[in-house]
């Protein structure tokens, strides 16, 4: 193998519970598939990571702790690879989170959840993402997770770190069915140039291009391939 996705699903705030492996992973299953089949010339290995619990649980930031366990796991079982964190969800929050791990090159969050803002607490770290390409997605009538909150981050990020770039899918819901053919389009395009080096399209080396906000409200237009670039 010559490149590893780990697929990080959605979860709770707060819980204790064992996440249901089926129900857990069914929102990242099918882009799982898609990668392995993108990536299966060069080497590809896509993995479901599956939580310990279903919770963030404050502090203890559960999700993203999994999530650099299974990076660690992927050094051991394939040696010096590049590693792509893909995540749904809270499981957006926990890619971009243990982003900073050191065989991880590349993270993808769909539709993050992430904290309202709190001035007595501190922001949402992007400083480990220094170094990474980081493509966020999020449908503009999101109900459960605010896509301004990942507006912002990604904004503060993109100082840190020029390879930031955000699509926004736009009358979009939380869980991006309407154009859902496209945003794997745009993950599988993203991911490949990542990991292996692929030409990405036009699209994509646009809004890593473009300055603030143009590059992070980038429309994610109906039709979207990767064979068009």
């Amino acid at each position: 193998m010559s490149g590893v996705v780990l697929l990080l699903p959605g979860g709770d705030e707060v819980s204790g519970r064992r996440p249901s492996p089926l129900l857990a992973t069914a929102s990242v299953r099918g882009l799982g598939r898609r990668l392995a089949r993108a990536g299966r010339e060069e080497g590809i290995a896509a993995h479901v990571v599956h939580y310990r619990c279903r919770g963030w649980n404050g502090s203890e930031a559960n999700l993203a702790r999994d999530a650099a366990w299974a990076a660690d796991e992927a050094v051991r079982r394939y040696g010096d690879v590049p590693v792509c964190l893909a995540g749904v969800g809270m499981g957006g929050r926990a890619a971009l989170h243990a982003g900073g791990h050191e065989a991880v090159n590349s993270v993808v969050a769909l539709a993050p959840w992430l904290p309202e803002e709190d001035v007595a607490a501190p922001p949402e770290p992007v400083k480990q993402l220094v170094g990474r390409q980081v493509l966020i997605v999020h449908g503009t009538n999101d109900e459960r997770t605010d896509p301004e909150l990942s507006f912002r981050l990604a904004a503060r990020a993109k100082k840190a770190n020029r390879d930031v770039c955000r699509f926004e899918v736009h009358a979009d819901g939380h869980g991006l069915h309407q154009y859902r053919d496209e945003v794997l389009a745009l993950v599988e395009d993203f991911v490949m140039g990542a990991v292996f080096g692929r030409a990405v399209s036009r699209p994509v080396r646009d809004a890593l291009a473009a300055p603030p906000p143009l590059g992070l409200r980038m429309p994610l237009a109906a039709g979207f391939s990767p064979s068009r670039r």
